[in-house]
């Protein structure tokens, strides 16, 4: 039996309400919608951490963020990493990864130099849209060198500062405005996107390998700040007609004033007005049209050659993002839904789904490498932390209530979402509490109401279970 092959299509900063299928009825998705339709949308993703180098380095490790000693931005994952092409490989997989990958910091390397390789046998990275001489630079100087100094959407403030100490200098041109909170036109031809390079690469990877099963992780960037798109997509919006968060009387009371940053926050603070955030919205929903539109063309590549009832396609996203609620952009502590609830849809028409479903459970991010090593028919290593969805895929009622939380952690913090609740906690002793069901925004910390204390109690005892059952001490050899 011929195994599966694995494509993986992996946003940036995608909110799990960021698609139609989730109800949003402001957004233009038909692609990802059909392909949910055809396959299994999980409602309730959350992944393990709220910055993109921890979350994609447990992406795709399946293990925590505690577990590899990665919780916070800026760590390299180690070269020899146990990943997922890794432990695809010895079956016989070649596997790619197109786009993003972020395993490295990317503001003070030279991005021509050899990237380790971390299983997988073909690398085209590129962490960022046009700051680095990558392979998107060089996939544009390809194919029209002319549009070099129009390609990039800004350079990184921490790259800046390392080329400026070590005088070195750029030939192409970038933006001044970095993140300006309002969609912009991208400056190139609309076939030069990022995003246009990860689809065309993942279609012509999709056509090269014919004898043996493969795995092809497809980075998107968008939709990613800045918010920049095609003039195509921009103009499928009209701005004035996107609907705005609810925010609570004192949070709508405090909207044009200054607003002060907290020790955790890594994300842009802003005083959000209607304007603003409409225009947020408009930029941020282009990037994500123009992504559902390749991947309606990469999709129907598999279905030319054949490959749709062969290959599993897991669309899915590393965090999510603010876009203005809370008065905040982009995305950190303490982790709400609008940050930890990202989409994941998996479809296989070989694999006997009980498909065109929206399934309630709440699943994790560490739990995709197992369910795929599972429908591969590869046993999952030991080490491994998250549990494999497969039953879940197939429609087992009984499966799905098994799990009852989400973790999510961070250098300094931890918290846990359950049906009902958020608890965080700080390494300090601070904890904070949100009743999503009466507060599904999460504006309203209960921790110090004394008729809270009992679930207090509760949710704390529950975190330090799944901290307890997440270890994965090294095995013994024998009994001394």
């Amino acid at each position: 039996m011929r195994r599966p092959n694995i494509l993986i299509l992996y946003t940036d900063q995608q909110r799990w309400d960021a698609l139609g299928v989730n109800g949003n009825a402001d957004i233009q998705t038909p692609h990802l919608d059909r392909l949910a339709a055809e396959g299994v949308n999980f409602d309730h993703h959350f992944v393990q951490n709220p910055v993109c180098m921890p979350s994609r380095a447990s992406f795709l490790t399946g293990q925590y963020p505690a577990t590899l000693g990665i919780t916070h931005m800026g760590v390299p994952v180690p070269p020899e990493t146990v990943t997922l092409p890794r432990m695809l490989r010895p079956y016989g997989y070649r596997s790619a990864n197109i786009g993003k990958l972020h395993f490295l910091p990317h503001a003070n390397r030279d991005h021509r130099t050899l990237h380790p390789d971390y299983g997988f046998d073909q690398l085209e990275i590129a962490d960022e849209p046009g700051p680095y001489e990558d392979a998107y630079r060089a996939w544009v100087r390809r194919k029209a060198p002319d549009q070099l100094d129009l390609i990039s959407l800004g350079l990184p403030p921490h790259a800046e500062t390392w080329r400026r100490t070590l005088g070195l200098r750029d030939e192409v041109v970038h933006p001044e405005e970095r993140f300006p909170k309002r969609a912009l036109p991208f400056r190139g031809r609309g076939d030069l996107t990022h995003t246009a390079f990860v689809a065309e690469q993942t279609i012509e990877f999709i056509g090269q390998e014919r004898e043996r099963p493969w795995l092809c992780v497809a980075g998107f960037y968008s939709p990613h700040a800045p918010w920049v798109a095609p003039r195509e997509y921009l103009d499928r919006y009209d701005p004035a007609r996107l609907t705005l968060p609810t925010f609570p009387p004192e949070i709508d009371a405090r909207r044009g004033q200054p607003v002060e940053a907290t020790p955790h926050d890594s994300a842009a603070l802003t005083a959000a007005a209607d304007d603003e955030l409409r225009a947020a919205r408009h930029g941020y929903y282009a990037m994500v049209s123009e992504v559902d539109d390749w991947v309606g063309r990469i999709l129907a590549q598999l279905a030319e050659l054949g490959l749709a009832e062969e290959t599993i396609v897991v669309f899915t996203s590393d965090h999510g993002e603010w876009l203005g609620e809370h008065l905040r952009y982009g995305k950190g502590y303490p982790g709400d839904d609008a940050v930890s609830r990202v989409p994941l849809i998996v479809r296989w028409p070989g694999g006997g789904f009980r498909t065109g479903r929206t399934c309630p459970a709440i699943v994790e991010a560490v739990d995709v490498v197992p369910t795929l090593l599972e429908c591969a028919g590869i046993q999952a290593p030991p080490h491994l932390q998250g549990r494999s969805l497969a039953p879940l895929l197939a429609g087992d009622e009984a499966a799905a209530r098994g799990r009852d939380s989400a973790l999510m952690e961070h250098a300094g913090w931890k918290n846990l979402r359950t049906r009902r609740h958020r608890y965080v906690v700080e390494a300090g002793g601070k904890e904070a509490l949100y009743d999503l069901a009466r507060d599904p925004g999460e504006y309203t910390d209960l921790a110090g109401d004394p008729a809270q204390a009992g679930a207090l109690a509760e949710l704390r005892g529950r975190l330090l279970q799944r901290l307890i059952e997440r270890e994965r001490p090294l095995p013994r050899i024998w009994p001394y």
